[in-house]
C-alpha cells in the first residue's frame, strides 16, 4: 500500500548508496507482510530514519513472516538474530501483561510520552521480554466488530451476538464472550478461507486493515463505536542498541518520537478514507447510542484491564492513570 509511505513524505531507497562501513546497520523485520498497510507504515519510519541518518545509520528492511516465522520475531530480536522488529505487544501477553496498557488505551502514544506511561512500557518491555523499546507507532486505530449478517440487537439497543461465530485474538476473547459470541482463533491467512467456507459469522480487526486482506467481501457490517487501540511496537536487540553511537541512538530516539505522530496522523486520514469507501461500496453500520453504546465500550475496555489486574503486575496503577481516561 504505496500510499503510507507517500503520505509520510519518504519516497526514499531504504539501502543507500554509502559503503556499508560509513554507516551502523540495524536488521529489522516485521509481524506482518510488507503489502498490509501496517508494514507499510513500518517502513515509512525506515525511510524517515534513513533519510536523518545518512552516514550515520541505516535500518535494512529484511521482510515480514516470510523471513522469520512471526512467533519467531520477538525472541529473535531478543536474542541478536536481527536487530529491530515491529509488532503487536499483545502478541506477548503471556509473558508482558502489560502490553494491555496499549490495548486498553484511551491516550495516544504522543499523550504517554508526556504523562510517563511510555518510560513504565520501556521498563516492562525490557523486563518481561529482553528487548528495547524505541516506539509505539500507528496509534489511534481502533478495533470494530464486523459479521457477514445484520448482528441482533436487544429492546434496549444492546448488542445480541448470542452463538455468533468470531473470529478472535487474545486481546479480545473475553471481550466477545461478554457479549455471547464463540470466538474463533486462527491465524490470519486462513481467515478469507474461513470467511468463504462460512465457518465464520464475523471477525473483529482494526478498520483500516480490512480491504488490504480483501474480507469486506464477505463482512457486510460494522459495529460502531470502535473499542480498543493499536499495539504496535517498535523494539530492539540491548546489546546492538546500547552498541550504537550516541549519535545513532539520538536519531533513532528523535525519529520515533516524530514517527509516533506522523503515522497517527497518516493513519487518522486512512481511516476517514477506509470508511467512506466501504460505505460506497456497500458496507452497513450499525451505530450503537446512549446507554449500550457506554455498556458496549465499558465491557470492551473493562476486559482489557481486568486481564492485567488479575495476571498481576505492580505497574498497573501507574499504566492505568497514565493510558485510561474513560
Amino acid at each position: 500500500m504505496k500510499t503510507i509511505r507517500t503520505i509520510a513524505g519518504a519516497a526514499l531507497a531504504v539501502t543507500l548508496a554509502l559503503p556499508a562501513s560509513a554507516q551502523e546497520v540495524i536488521r529489522a523485520v516485521t509481524a506482518f507482510p510488507s503489502q498490509l498497510a501496517f508494514s507499510q507504515s513500518f517502513l515509512g519510519f525506515v525511510d524517515l530514519v534513513n533519510e536523518r541518518g545518512e552516514g550515520v545509520v541505516r535500518i535494512d528492511y529484511i521482510g515480514g513472516p516470510e523471513a522469520i516465522p512471526q512467533n519467531q520475531q520477538l525472541d529473535a530480536a531478543a536474542r541478536g538474530v536481527v536487530d529491530m522488529h515491529y509488532g503487536p505487544a499483545s502478541f506477548h501477553l503471556g509473558t508482558m501483561p502489560e502490553a494491555d496498557a496499549w490495548v486498553g488505551s484511551t491516550v495516544t502514544s504522543m499523550e504517554a510520552r508526556e504523562n510517563g506511561g511510555f518510560a513504565i512500557m520501556q521498563e516492562a518491555f525490557a523486563d518481561r521480554l529482553g528487548v528495547e523499546l524505541l516506539a509505539h507507532i500507528d496509534s489511534g486505530i481502533q478495533f470494530h466488530i464486523y459479521t457477514v449478517d445484520e448482528p441482533g440487537r436487544a429492546e434496549d439497543g444492546t448488542l445480541a451476538l448470542d452463538g455468533a461465530r468470531l473470529r478472535s485474538q487474545p486481546i479480545y476473547k473475553s471481550f466477545f464472550e461478554t457479549l455471547g459470541a464463540v470466538p474463533i482463533s486462527v491465524p490470519v491467512p486462513d481467515v478469507y478461507t474461513g470467511l468463504e467456507r462460512n465457518t465464520f459469522d464475523g471477525a473483529g480487526w482494526p478498520i483500516v486493515a480490512i480491504q488490504d486482506l480483501s474480507w469486506d467481501k464477505f463482512l457486510k457490517y460494522r459495529v460502531d463505536p470502535g473499542f480498543f487501540q493499536t499495539d504496535l511496537a517498535v523494539v530492539m536487540n540491548p546489546a546492538k542498541w546500547e552498541g550504537l553511537s550516541a549519535e545513532a541512538q539520538e536519531i533513532l530516539t528523535q525519529a520515533a518520537a516524530d514517527y509516533e505522530q506522523i503515522s497517527y496522523d497518516n493513519f487518522q486520514k486512512v481511516i476517514a478514507d477506509t470508511d467512506a469507501k466501504v460505505q460506497d461500496e456497500g458496507m452497513t453500520v450499525i451505530t450503537l447510542e446512549g446507554a449500550a453504546r457506554e455498556a458496549f465500550l465499558d465491557a470492551a475496555y473493562d476486559s482489557a484491564w481486568s486481564r492485567m489486574e488479575a495476571a498481576g503486575t505492580d505497574r498497573y496503577d501507574a499504566l492505568r492513570d497514565a493510558y485510561y481516561d474513560r
